[in-house]
């Protein structure tokens, strides 16, 4: 997806995939101002891991207490900091880290792309409560959801960023378990899906997806999870997490190059790589 971004472009950057281990994660980040790369994109466990290790932190990133983003930067002959891919050559003075958090966004492009559904005033069923559950019931509380449910295996975990919630976001309705009547939409932010004989991530006795009108699993292989074919069966306007996956580095691609990505190319390629489309 990137590399093809980068090609319609007309860079001459590549972009390549790194095994980590956590521990070293800061050495990994030097490593790279060393090298002089424009950028990096950071997944889990790195992604909180990244907040005390980058040298500033964009609002996005401190919004979210996450970065999934890292641009480079040096000063310019004015003493101004810029992206390296603005400076004529590699510098030789200090270059410093700046963490960009593209993934809340990416959800609220994905519902409004994939499923034509806005997140004000929207009633939401959330399924897991970590990283990503938590990125998201964030980020829907901030554009204005009415009511956000949130179901997670370990309660406490739940319980606590419902508190987070409820400080935060005084004005919705946040409650712990399932909601008591009809969503708007079903939020799956578990792992749940990714193998095709995983249990659905909701319990179907407590539960009924004929009472939500959209399903949204982040999820996106295989394309089409269990609880994507429950939804379906049950008359839900349905989309798996690759637009997700394309939205988050369409914006990391724009942030390193300060051009517009070519989202259609994006697609196409990403599709192509995991579907075989």
């Amino acid at each position: 997806m990137q590399n093809a971004g980068l090609a319609a472009l007309g860079l001459d950057w590549r972009y390549l995939a790194f095994d980590v281990p956590p521990d070293q994660l800061g050495a990994a980040l030097q490593g790279a101002k060393a090298m002089r790369f424009i950028g990096l994109n950071l997944t889990v466990p790195h992604k909180l891991l990244a907040v005390p290790l980058v040298d500033e932190l964009d609002a996005s990133a401190r919004a979210w207490s996450a970065v999934n983003t890292i641009r480079f930067e040096a000063r310019d002959p004015t003493g101004a900091w810029q992206p390296l891919a603005r400076l004529a050559e590699a510098p030789d003075a200090p270059v410093r880290a700046v963490g960009f958090n593209t993934d809340a966004d990416a959800i609220v492009q994905a519902l409004r792309k994939e499923l034509g559904m806005a997140v004000a005033g929207a009633r939401v069923l959330l399924l897991g409560t970590g990283g990503a559950g938590r990125t998201a019931a964030l980020k829907l509380a901030s554009e204005g959801v009415a009511e956000l449910s949130l179901v997670n295996r370990t309660v406490t975990r739940a319980e606590a960023l419902a508190s987070e919630l409820g400080h935060a976001f005084p004005g919705i309705l946040v409650r712990v378990g399932y909601p008591s009547g009809e969503v708007d939409l079903v939020l799956n932010a578990t792992s749940l899906g990714l193998r095709s004989d995983d249990p659905l991530p909701f319990d179907q006795n407590r539960w009924d997806l004929h009472r939500a009108r959209a399903v949204l699993d982040m999820v996106y292989r295989p394309a089409e999870t269990p609880l994507l074919r429950v939804a379906r069966t049950a008359g839900c306007r349905c989309a798996n997490g690759l637009g997700m996956l394309l939205y988050q580095g369409a914006a990391a691609l724009e942030i390193w190059s300060g051009q517009k990505a070519p989202v259609d190319v994006m697609r196409r390629e990403l599709e192509r790589e995991v579907y075989g489309v």
